[in-house]
């Protein structure tokens, strides 16, 4: 049998080509075996994994992010709404600033107011009505401005029980009229605060039962 090296040199070049192209494929391909190359896919797979999941971590914490800015906006949104709604209905009493309102809008129309006088306050669910008895007088037309200024103002004022007379039938004046004052009269003024209102009342217990305790059964 012919040695290796008395083989034509083709032949010889084409068995080392064999034997290399096997060498690398098993060195790379081999299951179990030590490849630099193998090893470095595995950690590239390991590698897009992570990126993967930081991708998705990525894009939860900037859907926490955004909801985060629309909690801010909204927070911003109910504390201006809040602020609006203390001006219309304040959480104290703030009996002066109701009489300055009263007064400067009695002025800005022309009236004359002569007489407030507070009324007991009614508490209510979530509220206190603070009723003032006012008697005023003016030009009628000024009168109806006043009313219609007190509607505008941001604090809720609500008008009611109005008797208005003419001012030359008004007995017993007591204050100078202005010039072109033409009806006098009195009504209720009624405004409203928050601090010491009470909640709804708890239910009261069925008619014949006490809390905590159960009726005997019949037998």
């Amino acid at each position: 049998m012919a040695s290796f090296r008395e083989l034509p040199i083709v032949i010889q070049v084409l068995i080392f080509l064999l034997l290399s192209v096997a060498l690398v494929a098993a060195y790379v391909f081999v299951p179990g075996g030590i490849s630099p190359l193998q090893n470095k896919r595995v950690e590239l797979d390991e590698k897009k994994t992570q990126v993967a999941n930081l991708q998705r971590d990525v894009a939860q914490l900037q859907a926490y992010e955004q909801r985060r800015s629309d909690l801010r906006t909204e927070i911003e949104n109910l504390k201006k709404q809040l602020e609006i709604a203390k001006s219309i209905v304040p959480e104290e009493k703030e009996v002066d600033e109701f009489m300055r309102i009263l007064q400067g809008e009695a002025s800005s129309a022309g009236v004359a107011i002569r007489r407030i006088s507070s009324k007991p306050p009614s508490p209510r669910d979530y509220y206190v009505e603070l009723p003032f008895e006012v008697e005023a007088d003016g030009p009628y037309y000024s009168v109806l401005d006043f009313f219609s200024r007190l509607g505008r103002i941001p604090r809720v004022i609500n008008v009611g029980d109005l008797t208005m007379n003419g001012y030359q039938e008004a007995r017993g004046k007591k204050y100078p009229a202005r010039p072109g004052t033409t009806v006098t009269g009195t009504f209720t003024a009624t405004t409203f605060f928050t601090g010491g209102a009470q909640g709804p009342a708890p239910a009261a217990p069925a008619k014949g039962k006490q809390p905590g305790k159960q009726q005997p059964a019949k037998r």
